[in-house]
């Protein structure tokens, strides 16, 4: 089954999944509220049907996400602990992936035991992909959305308010709270189906969004006071090291959201992190006010993602990838300026 951004039949799609008993849900690692809304959603319908169903991700649940952690449903994969259970698994449900070897070393185990996999993206995927299924939706505000889609088709009684939070959250996160250009109509009306069952989004908004940690205002303070503009200020940059996050003692997920929040400054219409991931290793993010587009530039250095939030991870230390992660914007975004892109 391949719905590679066409007319997706949620019946073929229901099949598969009624089909399965034991079903493993996972998304990609340092996960955002997209990815684990969309697990939450699916997991509380698939329970209430009796499935041995369990969301095993290769990050640990991010502290701002942990009101969607009722009974412990997420798990972080531990291969010793898990392979007995994993390796009898009828269907694995990947969320919001854009790349499989974003699950990392979950792939190795998918392909050990050749695992019947779907993918439930809105991120664009080729044609080669590797997955069984393939189900993809570029107009999708967020993959919260599809899984709202599929819960719709899927039930004959309504979804319930646990499915409704996860749902939220995904459309939420991935619309910057309703702000950015991707939300559309349907996105509203989920929200309005969501506070008709009661989900408190306030709530929700509050622990994601006003909830930061100290070594993450710290960081924040540091990037803001070394930002780089090029371009006349149309584009902005900066780095995140090692250093900077041994001194903040910070974690991962304590950068979420930096790209997003350069990307307001007036007059910058695109913004791009680097985050050293060790000595050989970076990864870059861009975000675009919408005028110019940043996937491109994205998988020019093997990565990828929406045509105005994208990245990659680049081989290579620091300076080799601020040359060239920077170089390559500022060419871009130049062409784009000109009228040549």
């Amino acid at each position: 089954m391949n719905f590679n951004n066409t007319p997706i039949d949620w019946q073929q799609v229901h099949q598969v999944i009624s089909e399965a008993n034991r079903i493993m849900l996972t998304t990609h690692e340092n996960p955002d509220g997209d990815g684990l809304g969309a697990e939450c959603g699916i997991f509380h319908h698939l329970k209430e049907l009796g499935k041995d169903v369990r969301i095993i991700n290769y990050s640990p649940l991010p502290h701002d996400y942990q009101f969607l952690n009722g009974n412990n449903i997420y798990e972080c994969f531990n291969k010793d602990i898990h392979i007995e259970w994993v390796q009898n698994v009828d269907l694995v449900i990947v969320f919001d992936v854009g790349d499989f070897v974003r699950i990392r070393t979950i792939v190795d185990t998918i392909h050990e035991h050749e695992l019947t996999t779907m993918n439930i993206d809105h991120h664009p995927h080729p044609n080669d992909h590797p997955f069984t299924h393939n189900i993809v939706d570029l107009t999708a505000a967020a993959t919260g959305c599809m899984v709202y889609d599929y819960l719709k088709m899927a039930r004959t009684t309504p979804i319930t308010k646990e499915s409704y939070v996860g749902i939220y959250t995904a459309v939420m996160t991935d619309t910057g709270s309703f702000r950015y250009s991707n939300t559309d109509r349907k996105c509203h009306e989920i929200a309005i189906e969501c506070l008709s069952v009661g989900v408190e989004t306030h709530i929700i908004y509050r622990q994601v969004y006003e909830n930061s940690t100290r070594s993450r205002m710290q960081l924040m303070g540091e990037l803001l006071t070394n930002l780089h503009y090029e371009l006349n200020g149309n584009l902005a940059w900066f780095t995140i090291t090692r250093n900077m996050m041994k001194n903040a003692q910070a974690s991962k997920t304590d950068v979420d959201g930096f790209s997003d929040l350069v990307r307001t400054i007036h007059g910058v219409e695109v913004s791009l992190m680097i985050f050293e991931q060790n000595e050989n290793s970076c990864r870059i993010n861009f975000r675009s006010k919408g005028n110019y587009t940043v996937n491109d530039i994205a998988r020019t250095m093997g990565g990828g993602g929406h045509a105005f939030a994208a990245g990659a991870v680049v081989e290579g230390n620091l300076s080799y990838v601020i040359e060239k992660a920077v170089s390559a914007s500022i060419e871009s975004v130049k062409q784009k300026m000109n009228g040549s892109l």
